[in-house]
């Protein structure tokens, strides 16, 4: 799905090779990474990390322009299931109880027929020995493309599209919000935000992939 190529009969989804060279960002190692800078001084979290570094026309987008255009949802799992895997050994990420997606707009879902962050969120959580909540945080109003605004642009976009359901099962635990992309950090900034206004919450962030400027 990166490259191309055939598999071996021992491979899945990714080759050897790719899974190897692939950019990998071990951020969820380090407290203080590129990701998490892209939130200081704008709203509250615990750790923010990402799979892969993304850039134009690298292996890293084939991937996700697979899983977001094409609904191979089965590669937003099984990077889930490798990434979870990393994240449950790393002290920032190990007591993580809940998994959320970042939603999409029903109308939008309804169009897409799946939500990407969705697919990558159960393999996280199926790994890490998390729940997955696809319905405490919903978006209330949907919102025009991000991708040609500017970072003030995108955050009135979308500053306050996220309401939440029922607070009750998110109170006083480790949350963990994921997507597929992170760019300016907007989107995911308003949802963090919205899930803050929980009693004893902790909010930690996890992609496939930043896209570094």
């Amino acid at each position: 799905m990166a490259c191309g190529n055939s598999l071996y009969r021992n491979e899945e989804m990714i080759c050897t090779q790719c899974l190897f060279h692939l950019p990998k960002t071990n951020f969820h190692l380090e407290k203080i990474n590129p990701v998490s800078k892209v939130f200081w001084g704008r709203t509250n979290i615990e750790m923010a990390t990402a799979l892969y570094f993304y850039r134009k026309e690298s292996k890293v987008q084939t991937l996700i322009h697979h899983l977001k255009y094409h609904g191979n949802q089965e590669i937003g799992v099984f990077l889930g299931q490798l990434y979870g895997g990393q994240l449950k050994d790393s002290e920032y990420f190990k007591d993580v109880d809940v998994v959320i997606p970042i939603p999409l707009h029903k109308d939008k879902l309804k169009k897409r027929g799946f939500n990407q962050a969705e697919s990558f969120a159960s393999g996280l959580a199926e790994t890490m020995k998390a729940i997955i909540d696809t319905t405490s945080v919903y978006r209330d109003i949907a919102t025009s493309t991000q991708t040609k605004k500017s970072r003030y642009k995108r955050w009135e976009n979308v500053s306050e599209i996220f309401k939440i359901k029922e607070t009750t099962a998110l109170e006083n635990k480790h949350v963990l919000i994921v997507d597929d992309v992170i760019t300016t950090g907007a989107t995911m900034e308003a949802c963090i935000n919205t899930l803050n206004t929980v009693e004893g919450i902790k909010v930690s962030v996890a992609a496939i992939a930043f896209a570094a400027h």
